[in-house]
């Protein structure tokens, strides 16, 4: 009964803000994020279909505006590829976007506002959160760590994890690590939405910032998943994109090795397509924290 209570309480006490701050993929995404990535739980509740027919990838995104309440609900997903329901800022929706593109599968991408859901959404997702991955046969998954170990099954062409079950219990352990930094980033951005002096939480930060700095001094490696991006990569570099809505690159400064990962990444093809620039980032933070429902679609 307590593991499926967790959830459920984690989502409460990160309240209505962050919820929405991070695309409203967080009553079990947030969760499970905190706990390390890890969605065990949650396995059993899929029979996974099998994927569509292999493609070149393609964002067939259209209009990035987002979809609201009394938007018509889109058309079925074309054969052969697939539909990402997702929302710009939302780090969870950008890990998936990250795989889809790292892992070259052909795509759609469909924003929903989650300030303002349409009501076809809670069909296709019952919890009303993005992401949400929609096949050609009718088949929707949800939630980030499930959509994108999906996808690096479903699409083994380019594995993104290892095969190895000691390197891959491995790389969830890094995962882990990286629950702090979230944890501390969402303090920081709730005392900035209060205007409260975040300063005093910024050691602790740093802290959490030097947990992943001893991995990649101890491994010796570009990334996390060693000379390459792998998915605990793909699955970490999203909240390090927002630390431009606080004082966190002069905070990552101070971690030599992760600030270069972090410059790497920026480099990488998947990433340079998902980015958004940090003054459209402030933007919307700034609009958000005012309940604006032109929060999601703000820059475009």
């Amino acid at each position: 009964m307590t593991a499926w209570l967790s959830p459920l309480i984690c989502w409460v006490q990160m309240g209505v803000f962050m919820l929405g701050l991070l695309g409203e993929g967080a009553s079990t995404s947030m969760y499970i994020m905190y706990t390390g990535g890890r969605a065990d739980t949650f396995y059993f509740l899929l029979s996974l279909p099998p994927p569509p027919p292999r493609a070149a990838a393609e964002d067939m995104s259209g209009s990035e505006k987002s979809l609201g309440k009394g938007s018509p609900a889109p058309g079925p997903v074309p054969e052969g590829s697939i539909r990402l329901y997702s929302m710009r800022f939302c780090p969870y929706a950008q890990r998936a976007r990250l795989v889809l593109l790292a892992k070259d599968i052909k795509h759609e991408v469909i924003n929903i506002n989650l300030k303002n859901k349409p009501d076809w959404f809670f069909e296709k997702n019952p919890l009303g959160l993005v992401p949400a991955l929609e096949l050609s046969t009718g088949e929707v998954i949800y939630e980030s760590p499930i959509v994108c170990d999906y996808l690096d099954e479903a699409y083994p062409e380019k594995r993104l994890t290892p095969s190895d079950p000691l390197q891959k219990a491995k790389q969830r352990l890094i995962l882990e690590l990286s629950s702090g930094v979230v944890t501390m980033q969402y303090k920081v951005l709730m005392a900035k939405k209060s205007n409260q002096d975040a300063t005093a939480l910024h050691p602790e930060l740093l802290a959490k910032l030097q947990k992943l700095e001893e991995v990649l001094v101890k491994n010796n490696s570009a990334y996390f998943g060693g000379e390459a991006q792998s998915m605990t990569d793909y699955m970490i570099y999203p909240w390090f994109e927002r630390f431009g809505l606080f004082d966190g690159k002069d905070i990552l400064s101070q971690t030599p090795n992760l600030n270069k990962w972090y410059e790497r990444m920026l480099q990488d093809p998947a990433v340079k397509k998902t980015f958004i620039e940090p003054e459209v980032m402030l933007g919307f933070f700034k609009l958000y924290s005012q309940d604006s429902t032109d929060a999601v679609d703000y820059g475009l």
